[in-house]
């Protein structure tokens, strides 16, 4: 019997992202490997669209920015003296750190997207922020997850002896 994709399945997907005009935004180099069943380890969309496909089955779901990394938040970039940094500062360096208006609980990652001369400026948005992306997927993959996987609500890759 063919498993299908359900809840407490792992689920492997060969996959890859595009833009609406279908300019290639992940080519998906490697599986994308998550726990199935409502653990926040996929968007919700692409979690539903699975639900009940078998291996080999493909889907492609069409979300808009605020199905996938939201909208884009100017409010989450910021300008900072150059001296609070690094000498070797590149754009493209990533570094944790609480936006303006949030408390020490909102850590973001922040994106280096300009150096200027004594400034730098931070993009704490996710760089797919305020992007349409169409997902294409193909099911690789499903197994049974672990007790162990479930109680911790994710996949355990090579370490959990169940592979």
């Amino acid at each position: 019997m063919t498993m299908q994709v359900a809840k407490n399945t792992v689920v492997t997907l060969d996959y890859n992202v595009t833009d609406p005009d279908g300019q290639l935004v992940d080519e998906g180099k490697e599986p994308l490997v998550y726990l199935h069943g409502g653990y926040d380890d996929i968007f919700p969309m692409i979690e539903e669209a699975l639900q009940g496909k078998k291996i080999g089955e493909s889907i492609v779901v069409k979300m808009q920015p605020n199905d996938a990394f939201g909208e884009y938040d100017a409010e989450l970039v910021q300008i900072e003296p150059r001296k609070a940094f690094p000498k070797e500062l590149e754009v493209g360096m990533q570094f944790e750190g609480v936006p303006e208006s949030g408390d020490d609980d909102d850590i973001l990652i922040y994106r280096v997207t300009e150096i200027a001369d004594d400034k730098v400026v931070l993009d704490g948005n996710h760089p797919l922020a305020g992007m349409a992306l169409v997902f294409t997927c193909t099911v690789s993959g499903v197994r049974a997850a672990g007790a162990e996987e479930i109680a911790h609500g994710h996949v355990h890759e090579g370490h959990c002896g169940e592979e």
